[in-house]
């Protein structure tokens, strides 16, 4: 067999090995961050902190946990994540379905195929667009967050690859019993395309817990603005006017070590979702990509 043979076992070993460096230079940044949140101010201040925390501490932590505009800031990402998602996902589901058929069965596939390919290479640029979500009366408003960027045209076109996969005799055997396409859609693409849902999800979910910019740009209120948006404030920008901090608690407390919690906080929902659905990320990334 070939992966008995010497130079299959090299690879093996080689290819076995640099991944475990991989994994291990990505997870030493996050490793370190967590070091520093449960420091101490002065070790983290003077840039004593490496792999493991000096005079672990859980004050910052704490502060963290304390802060209302922090707490107000997850939940607002916790909303964007489930509603943006779930409307990314069945608009590009619906979209999906029909510009995967055929140019025979859907004349004006073609059309409508380029003009949302269109939108993924020209747009009407950052002036005009904070123009429209004005007029629309978007600004300071949750909808900002979910609404411009609904059409996901990227997953829309992963979403289509993927319905072409599908053996056309299921739709046929469903059409030929009466269903309609909405019929055939939720009941025999839905459920054979929960890998390829499974992994849009993921993207979508990623984008919009990590998505900083619309939210400073629309939202001008901080008890309004996501988690991302919240972190960019504080840790980019340095401005700690949200943190409250008191005398004492500047004694105790670095920025250092209340950005580092901060960071790691933000962090944890996408590394503790992302295990549960990293099965359906692969398999959807390579189901429908060959075709008989």
């Amino acid at each position: 067999m070939y992966h008995k043979t010497l130079s299959y076992r090299i690879f093996n070993t080689l290819n076995t090995s640099g991944l475990i460096l991989l994994a291990i230079v990505c997870i030493i940044p996050l490793w370190h961050v967590l070091a520093i949140s449960f420091s101490a101010k002065s070790a983290a201040d003077a840039n004593l902190v490496g792999l493991w925390p000096v005079d672990f501490t859980t004050e910052a932590y704490k502060k963290t946990i304390n802060n209302p505009v922090f707490l107000g800031s997850i939940l607002v990402s916790i909303k964007r994540t489930i509603i943006g998602t779930a409307i990314t996902l069945v608009l590009a589901f619906l979209a999906a379905y029909p510009l995967s058929k055929e140019s025979t069965v859907f004349k004006a596939r073609t059309i409508y195929a380029w003009i949302f390919v269109f939108t993924m290479v020209f747009n009407g640029g950052l002036v005009p667009f904070y123009i429209v979500i004005q007029k629309l009366h978007l600004m300071n408003s949750f909808w900002v967050l979910v609404l411009p960027g609904a059409v996901n045209v990227y997953l829309t076109i992963l979403m289509l690859n993927f319905f072409r996969g599908i053996p056309k005799e299921l739709e046929e055997a469903a059409l030929i019993d009466g269903a309609g396409h909405f019929r055939t859609l939720f009941t025999i693409f839905l459920p054979v395309s929960l890998p390829a849902i499974a992994t849009l999800a993921l993207f979508s979910m990623v984008f919009h817990w990590n998505s900083w910019f619309d939210g400073l740009l629309y939202l001008h209120d901080a008890k309004s603005q996501p988690l991302a948006t919240f972190l960019q404030t504080v840790v980019i920008q340095r401005d700690m006017s949200t943190m409250s901090m008191s005398p004492k608690e500047m004694e105790l407390l670095s920025q250092k070590t209340v950005n580092a919690a901060q960071i790691f906080i933000g962090a944890l929902p996408i590394l503790v979702v992302y295990p549960f659905l990293q099965k359906y990320f692969v398999k959807g990334l390579v189901l429908g990509s060959v075709k008989e």
